[in-house]
C-alpha cells in the first residue's frame, strides 16, 4: 500500500513556460517574427471575411497590385522610400532603448525644413539642382534632428518621458506645417504651397526614359538611394563602430555601461537627434521626390508610425528594413482599392501587435510536459 501511494500516476499533458537562459538565435527570431505575421495575416483574413470579403482573394490583389509588373513595382518603392528612412530613425533610438514615438512630427518638420530652402527662399528658383538638393535635404535632416533632440534632452537631463514628449511633439509638427500651408506659403488659399522648380525635385527614373525609354512611366526617385545609403550607414554604426556598442551596451545595461565610463546623457541627446534626422531626411525625400509642394494629405501620411511597425518586424537591423519597409509599401499601394478602406491600416496594427506579443517568445521557451503528481 504505502509502495503504491509513492507510485507517480500520469493525469496529462501541460503547458510549462520556461525562461530563457541565453539569448535566441538569429534564426528562432526570424521564424518567431514570421510565426507572428503569419498569425496576423490570418487574423486580417478573419476580419475581411467577416465585413463580407474574400481573404485569399484580398490577399491575391494586393500580391497583383503592388508587384504585378515593372510599374507598380515602381510604386510600390516610391511608398517604401519613406518607410524605409522613418524605420531607420526608429532602428536606432529602440536599439538604446529609448522610444522615439516622434518619427512623425520629425518626418513632418523635414518636409516642412526642405520646403523652406524653397519657398522662403533662400535659393532662387533659378539655381541649379546640384545645390538644391543637397540644401534641402541638409534643411530636413536639421528640422528633424531638432525635433528629436527636444524629447532627447528632456529625457537625457530632466528623465521626462520620451514616449510622452515625442508624441506629443506630433502634434505641435501638424499645427505648424498647417499654419505655413493653409496661410503664409498657400497657393490661392488652396491647401498646398506653389510647386517647386523642376532643380529643387528629386529625378526620377522616368527623367531618363528620352534616353532609356524602358524607364517610361517608372516613378522610382532618388531618395530610394538616400534610404539605401542611410541603412548602410547605420548597419556600420551599430555593428561596427564604438558609439554603435556603446548604444547597444547602453539599451542592454545601463547601469554596466555607466560603470564602464560611457556617458549615458550625451548619447540620449545624439541619438534622438540623429533618429529625428533620419526621419527628417525622409520628410525631405517625400516632398521633393514625389509631392514636389508642401501640402497636407501626402506628408501626414503616417509613414512614421509605420516606420515603428516596420523597425520591429525587422528585428532593428538596418538592412532588413530595406526589403520589409517595400512589403509594407505594398499593403499601402494596393490597400488604396481594398474596401472598407479602413483594412490596410487594421492589417498593419494587427501585425504590430502581434510583434509586440511574439517577443514573450523570445524570452521565454514553451514546453508541453506530462503532467504527473504524486
Amino acid at each position: 500500500m504505502a509502495e503504491s501511494s509513492l507510485t507517480k500516476k500520469r493525469t496529462g499533458w501541460r503547458v510549462k513556460l520556461e525562461p530563457r537562459l541565453d539569448e535566441p538565435t538569429g534564426k528562432e527570431s526570424l521564424l518567431i517574427s514570421l510565426g507572428a505575421v503569419v498569425v496576423a495575416l490570418i487574423l486580417g483574413g478573419v476580419v475581411i471575411a467577416v465585413v463580407g470579403g474574400n481573404p485569399f482573394a484580398s490577399y491575391l490583389h494586393i500580391a497583383r497590385a503592388a508587384f504585378g509588373n515593372i510599374g507598380v513595382l515602381s510604386d510600390t518603392i516610391v511608398k517604401a522610400t519613406p518607410i524605409i528612412l522613418t524605420a531607420l530613425a526608429c532602428t536606432i533610438a529602440f536599439r538604446m532603448k529609448l522610444w522615439n514615438i516622434g518619427a512623425e512630427g520629425q518626418f513632418i518638420m523635414g518636409a516642412w525644413g526642405a520646403s523652406a530652402i524653397v519657398l522662403a527662399p533662400v535659393l532662387a528658383p533659378e539655381s541649379p539642382r546640384w545645390m538644391f538638393i543637397p540644401l534641402m535635404a541638409l534643411a530636413g535632416m536639421g528640422m528633424g534632428a531638432l525635433w528629436g533632440l527636444i524629447p532627447g534632452y528632456l529625457k537625457a537631463k530632466f528623465n521626462v518621458n520620451e514616449i510622452i514628449s515625442s508624441l506629443m511633439l506630433n502634434y505641435i509638427a501638424v499645427s505648424w506645417v498647417n499654419y505655413w500651408i493653409f496661410g503664409v506659403w498657400s497657393e490661392g488659399g488652396f491647401q498646398m504651397s506653389p510647386k517647386f522648380p523642376e532643380a529643387a525635385s528629386l529625378p526620377r527614373l522616368s527623367d531618363y526614359a528620352s534616353t532609356i525609354p524602358f524607364l517610361r512611366g517608372l516613378t522610382t526617385h532618388a531618395g530610394l538611394f538616400f534610404g539605401i545609403a542611410a541603412a548602410v550607414f547605420l548597419w556600420y554604426i551599430v555593428y561596427r563602430s564604438r558609439w554603435g556598442y556603446e548604444i547597444r551596451l547602453i539599451g542592454d545595461n545601463p547601469h554596466a555601461a555607466k560603470y564602464a565610463g560611457v556617458n549615458i546623457v550625451k548619447n540620449t541627446i545624439l541619438v534622438m537627434a540623429l533618429s529625428g534626422a533620419l526621419a527628417g531626411l525622409g520628410g525631405m525625400s517625400e516632398v521633393s521626390g514625389v509631392v514636389r509642394r508642401l501640402q497636407t494629405a501626402p506628408i501626414n501620411a503616417g509613414y512614421g508610425f509605420t516606420g515603428i511597425i516596420v523597425a520591429w518586424l525587422a528585428k532593428l537591423n538596418p538592412l532588413a528594413i530595406i526589403v520589409v519597409s517595400i512589403l509594407f509599401g505594398a499593403l499601402i499601394l494596393a490597400g488604396r482599392e481594398i474596401q472598407p478602406s479602413g483594412i490596410p491600416k487594421m492589417i498593419q496594427g494587427i501585425i504590430l501587435v502581434c510583434l509586440i506579443a511574439s517577443d514573450f517568445l523570445l524570452r521565454y521557451r514553451v514546453r508541453v510536459v506530462k503532467n504527473e503528481e504524486e
